[in-house]
């Protein structure tokens, strides 16, 4: 018994999907990407659409299922369109500067703390006080922007520190006298 999943992933032109046992491999204008898929998933391409298919309606195979079709989603995404996410440092001197590929941050410490970028990810800093992380591949700009974060997460007194983009940050009353 085989389940095709309920909205087939559109591949648009110039997209090369190439599927092997075990293997999904998607090329496109801005790069490539490859992601394992479990043994009991069966990915098809058929007519310009990629269709993820489960054995059973157990409980694990639909997990899978969904899992796999996020993922096949987001790789045909990241090699036509990318992903892109946004930071912003609040902060008296807090700023960051482009040194090459890397950024430094300069946000209070002694020192300037450098954050390099892996391969595939393009750093930007269009103000001192922005930093935007792209690439192709959701999970990379992800875990990036999430270290560049950690670097000085947002203080819940003041809010100074390096956000995400529209992030709220719950602010606390300070001690009274």
């Amino acid at each position: 018994m085989s389940r095709i999943g309920r909205q087939p992933i559109p591949v648009p032109e110039g997209v090369t999907v190439a599927i092997e046992p075990g293997l999904v491999t998607v090329n496109g204008p801005k790069g490539e990407l490859q992601e394992r898929v479990a043994r009991d998933i069966s990915v098809e391409q058929d007519d310009g659409q990629l269709l993820v298919k489960r054995p059973s309606d157990r409980g694990e195979h639909r997990a899978l299922h969904g899992l796999t079709r996020s993922l096949i989603a987001n790789m045909v995404h990241g090699v036509t369109e990318g992903f892109e996410k946004r930071l912003e440092i609040q902060g008296v001197g807090y700023r960051a500067q482009l040194r090459g590929r890397d950024i430094e941050l300069a946000i209070g410490f002694s020192h300037p703390v450098q954050v390099h970028a892996p391969d595939g990810i393009e750093l930007e800093v269009p103000a001192p006080t922005q930093v935007v992380v792209r690439g192709t591949s959701k999970q990379v700009v992800g875990e990036v922007a999430a270290r560049i974060r950690k670097v000085r997460p947002p203080e819940p007194y003041k809010g100074k520190g390096i956000r995400y983009a529209g992030e709220h940050v719950q602010r606390k009353v300070g001690k009274r006298a």
